[in-house]
């Protein structure tokens, strides 16, 4: 199921701020050499994430599912002078493309790359978060969503990818047969009726829900 035409994507990208060179490449090599590279953020959702930084300016970062680097590139565009991400990834053989690509962006310093469990290497980290990306295995949502929402400074944001799931969210078969869909349709609910946060579903791409912890 489509939820935008690649028509009006198109048209979108054509009249969003251009995606930098180092971004270009990296799109590019992802779908040349990568497997499943429609997990690749992307021209329009980075431009999205990129903007989202800015106007937060955060001075933490915390990406749960690197891939290959393109969503922390663009988050890392808009951390604060002294800000810092980290971005965690379970899968060692993507590692080096990660770090070059983030070495020529300019950004080795600003992003810190992690390969582990991020379960485990969340536990491990001390700082508190101004924004949060969830973009990783989608039965787990929910796990990192009660593991840092205690950890998301008040007016602070999480978003989560994915959450319709090709649309499958929104059909009972779909929902029958795919453990993703039904727990990204759990994931949704549970935000919805969680009173600590107000948020917004945003039909971009394949949905990202806007999530800010309420300041009081």
């Amino acid at each position: 199921m489509e939820i935008i035409s690649d028509t009006i994507s198109q048209y979108c990208e054509m009249y969003s701020s251009d995606e930098s060179e180092t971004l270009h490449k990296l799109n590019r090599f992802t779908y040349a050499n990568v497997l499943q590279p429609r997990m690749l953020s992307g021209h329009l959702q980075g431009r999205f994430l990129a903007m989202m930084s800015k106007m937060i300016s955060p001075d933490d970062i915390l990406e749960i599912g690197t891939f290959t680097g393109y969503s922390a590139i663009c988050l890392a565009e808009g951390l604060s002078k002294n800000g810092k991400l980290v971005t965690i990834d379970n899968n060692p053989e993507l590692e080096q493309v990660v770090r070059t690509h983030i070495a020529n962006a300019g950004f080795e310093k600003k992003i810190q790359v992690i390969i582990g469990d991020a379960f485990k290497v969340i536990q491990t980290l001390t700082q508190t978060f101004d924004l949060v990306f969830i973009d990783a295995d989608k039965t787990s949502y929910h796990k990192y969503y009660d593991l840092l929402i205690n950890r998301i400074k008040p007016g602070g944001y999480i978003i989560a990818d994915n959450v319709l799931w090709n649309g499958k969210v929104v059909n009972e078969v779909e929902l029958n047969k795919d453990k993703d869909a039904r727990a990204m349709d759990a994931f949704n609910k549970k935000i919805q009726t969680d009173e600590r946060v107000e948020n917004m579903l945003l039909p971009l791409r394949d949905g990202l829900m806007i999530i800010r912890k309420r300041t009081g």
